[in-house]
């Protein structure tokens, strides 16, 4: 049995495609622990909801002690992925993850990748240079932001009249299409 962990910060709704993704394929891969910075996550209502055990992390021990490193292992995980989480990952979990780990950004990497390009904040940048297409990449993670070897893109339109909230709700669909079948993918290589 492949043990996945899933770094997440907010809502969860990558997550929770996740997670349904793998009970219903009923394959040799499970979640078996979100990891989060925020104590008010939706994804903790999430992984509560699926009883899957939870790991609220602090910035301290994270980026200048074990990096949680310990607990990763203790937990026998496999996998990381890293759906909407907003830290940058320290270079310990890095090389002990090495290959293991892969982040979904919201654009065309390498375009509006890097610190600070997330949500909204990237769909804003990709209508005030007026696109006409964006989409989402699946990345391997190393020790600079959004630039690991890419493993998947998807496009979609970027029209005229589309604002931040529009194109997110685009960039999303490709998100809960792709991720889980690209995971599945990688896992069972």
């Amino acid at each position: 049995m492949q043990q996945i962990a899933i770094f997440a910060s907010g809502a969860g709704s990558n997550a929770a495609k996740i997670i349904d993704y793998f009970i219903s394929a009923k394959k040799q891969i499970t979640v078996s622990l979100i990891v989060c910075n925020n104590p008010n996550a939706g994804v903790l209502k999430i992984a509560a909801s699926y009883n899957i055990a939870t790991l609220l992390i602090d910035k301290e021990p994270f980026f200048k002690g074990d990096a949680y490193l310990p607990q990763l292992q203790e937990m026998n995980i496999d996998f990381i992925v890293l759906a909407g989480f907003l830290w940058k990952i320290p270079e310990k979990i890095i090389t002990a993850y090495t290959n293991r780990m892969i982040n979904i950004h919201p654009a065309l990497l390498p375009k509006y990748g890097g610190k600070g390009m997330y949500g909204d904040k990237v769909h804003t940048a990709v209508l005030n240079n007026k696109e006409t297409q964006s989409g989402i990449t699946i990345h391997f993670v190393n020790k600079h932001y959004d630039e690991g070897e890419i493993i998947f893109q998807a496009t979609c339109p970027v029209d005229k009249n589309d604002t931040p909230e529009t194109l997110a709700k685009k960039i999303h669909a490709l998100e809960h299409k792709h991720y889980s079948a690209i995971i599945d993918t990688i896992l069972s290589q």
